[in-house]
């Protein structure tokens, strides 16, 4: 069958309501402004940025800002059509502080994660390319088994999978729940992308390079992708070994949120078009860069694919 999708982006659909001061808590910021947020939403709205076909599986409410989330994906070229509005729960929304650094938040998690299976046909896996979610998709039922279950299935019909082990404990407070259920999805080997921040939340503690690598290639995954912010990333391929890149040194950086979802975008982009690991993560590490430059989203006036050049 002919691939005609390039990346199914499953998981968290949600409004980011970012507050308007840089680097002040939530508890003093006045304003926050409106933004379509959630990190699997992010890689399908910048995936399709970039010329990719691709396709979010999430639930939203049916309310004004489920509409308005609708609206966005379909204005950025995302297909809909296996974004579920749920009568019952309202549409999940996140508030961050705007921050230089690792932004604080507190999360309203409603309709995000009533995923169900009538959303993930196997017709849908079978002309696809690559199968990606988060930690915070599978922080809850029922989209945890859902997920779980179609990872598998993606697997078997030879789909890449992919995970953004956005770990947290205010969204997911039972670590050692998150491990196993990180253990069985790692079983279907995908490529893993998580940032030092995310390891010490997971962890509850600093962990060498080594012991992180060693971690997850023991669960099943041949290659990790870790983001160390200023320090750069280190990737590390059973195969080809580890890999060390500097950072894209940024004099102004604007807004943090969804840096990691414009990298990890890049990176899939890159692994699509066969780039070896040196070339992929220098991609990842451009449109990242671009994101760090511009609050909420990649800006709307650039050609991304130049960019890239």
């Amino acid at each position: 069958m002919k691939k005609k999708i390039d990346i199914i982006s499953v998981g968290e659909v949600l409004i980011d309501f970012i507050g308007h001061e840089v680097n002040t808590s939530i508890n003093r910021t006045k304003d926050y402004h409106r933004f379509l947020g959630g990190s699997p939403t992010n890689v399908a709205v910048n995936a399709a940025r970039l010329g990719l076909k691709s396709v979010l599986v999430a639930t939203c409410g049916q309310d004004g800002l489920g509409e308005y989330i609708v609206r966005k994906l379909k204005a950025n070229n995302v297909i809909t059509s296996q974004v579920r509005k749920s009568e019952n729960e309202p549409t999940s929304v996140i508030f961050v502080s705007k921050s230089t650094g690792t932004p604080d938040f507190i999360p309203y998690r409603e309709a995000d994660c009533q995923i169900d299976k009538s959303q993930i046909s196997d017709e849908l896996l079978e002309c696809a390319k690559i199968f990606h979610t988060t930690c915070f998709a599978l922080s809850k039922n029922p989209a945890r088994t859902t997920i779980l279950e179609s990872a598998k299935k993606a697997k078997v019909l030879g789909l890449q999978t992919s995970i953004d082990v956005n770990f947290s404990e205010r969204i997911w407070p039972d670590r050692e729940e998150a491990k196993l259920v990180l253990k069985e999805y790692l079983s279907t080997d995908p490529l893993v992308k998580l940032s030092t921040d995310d390891c010490y939340r997971l962890f509850a503690a600093a962990k060498t390079e080594d012991y992180i690598f060693e971690y997850f290639h023991a669960l099943g995954a041949s290659t990790i992708c870790l983001t160390k912010g200023k320090d750069g990333v280190v990737l590390s391929n059973i195969t080809c070994g580890i890999f060390h890149q500097k950072a894209i040194p940024i004099p102004d950086i604007k807004d943090t949120t969804g840096a990691g979802d414009a990298f990890w975008t890049g990176f899939l982009y890159a692994q699509l078009l066969k780039k070896d690991f040196e070339e992929t993560i220098t991609i990842a590490q451009k449109l990242a860069s671009i994101k760090l430059q511009n609050v909420g989203r990649l800006p709307d006036d650039i050609n991304i694919n130049e960019e890239l050049k």
